[in-house]
């Protein structure tokens, strides 16, 4: 199926969700909970990826199937909940679940969590435990743009994807074949809390013609345990050419993020993704004292996303920054 730019309506069976859907939170059957609409890595509500927040969870903190249906009913790729609180230590439990199920770590929506709690109580440091491990995110606030956050992954790690069981059944569900990728950057399982086929496309015409079988990918990643297909295209290794904004010394990729795991098409920007290339970027050797990849995603949904990560070779956690902006009625 190709990959829609518009929202459609939530998950079933036969139909899925993109990240711009959003409806209302509360139903008699399930507690009725403030959720906050955030989207991140971006500093403009119409770009970046849309986000559930709901900083006090309790009503429905061991209810997982009532979290289920909130995010269901929000529409977004994840809503995030606080399910337990230490204000003096600023450290929070926080859980995430997409339309369809719980995610044990999610990029984006750490992002947005952690903004909304800095508008609400002042930048610093922020930890949270999550189902993947302790997440620390320091947030700072610049001027009159909205707070930035950037949050340190546990460790990661990274193999190469088996060419039988792993790229193979994925190659055809996308509808690529081996000459779509880009030889020098060879096909992996990367993990940063969760996993991550990383494929590397050849060309950005590949990268940008995006029309998969949503069926037939949602089978291969749930058999192999993936959260998403990270596909990106390297636009240059050092930051001067091309208009993605790089500095000398820079990284500069796109990369886009079929989710059909959780009932979305396509997620317009992927943190949890981008702190796993950094691991994959990292075992392959290709990043120096101190890296910073700039990553667009989101541009082909007509929802830009700026990803900044930065890996160093003798730290396996990998640091991924973005700002985050909240959502105006109108817009959701």
């Amino acid at each position: 199926m190709t990959a829609p730019t518009e929202p459609t309506t939530p998950a079933t069976a036969s139909t899925a969700v993109t990240a711009s859907t959003a409806v209302t939170a509360s139903t008699a059957s399930t507690p009725d909970v403030d959720v906050l609409h955030y989207s991140a890595f971006t500093t403009r509500p119409d770009g970046g990826n849309p986000a559930g927040v709901v900083l006090d969870a309790a009503a429905v903190a061991d209810d997982d199937a009532a979290m289920t249906a909130i995010a269901a009913r929000v529409g977004y790729s994840e809503t995030a909940f606080i399910t337990e609180r230490d204000e003096a230590a600023r450290r929070y439990r926080l859980r995430y679940f997409s339309p369809l199920a719980e995610v044990a770590f999610c990029g984006h929506a750490t992002i947005a969590t952690a903004v909304a709690l800095a508008e609400r109580d002042g930048p610093g440091e922020l930890v949270f435990d999550t189902a993947s491990g302790e997440i620390r995110v320091a947030t700072t606030a610049d001027g009159d743009g909205p707070p930035r956050a950037t949050l340190t992954s546990v460790p990661t790690r990274s193999r190469p994807a088996d060419p039988g069981t792993e790229l193979e059944p994925t190659l055809a569900a996308l509808g690529w074949s081996a000459d779509d990728l880009d030889p020098a950057l060879p096909p992996h399982v990367a993990f940063a809390g969760n996993d991550h086929l990383v494929l590397a496309a050849a060309t950005r015409e590949r990268l940008a013609d995006l029309d998969y079988d949503f069926d037939a990918l949602d089978a291969v990643m749930r058999r192999r345990g993936w959260t998403t297909v990270h596909l990106v295209w390297r636009e240059t290794a050092d930051g001067s050419a091309g208009n993605a904004g790089g500095s000398a010394g820079d990284l500069v990729f796109h990369a886009r993020d079929p989710f059909p795991v959780g009932g979305v098409v396509e997620d317009p920007a992927t943190g949890a993704a981008a702190a796993a290339f950094g691991g994959y970027l990292r075992v392959l050797g290709l990043v120096g004292d101190r890296t910073t990849v700039r990553i667009r995603q989101g541009e082909d949904m007509g929802r830009p996303s700026d990803l900044l990560l930065d890996v160093t070779p003798d730290d396996p956690r990998s640091r991924v920054s973005g700002q985050a902006v909240p959502i105006p009625e109108t817009q959701r």
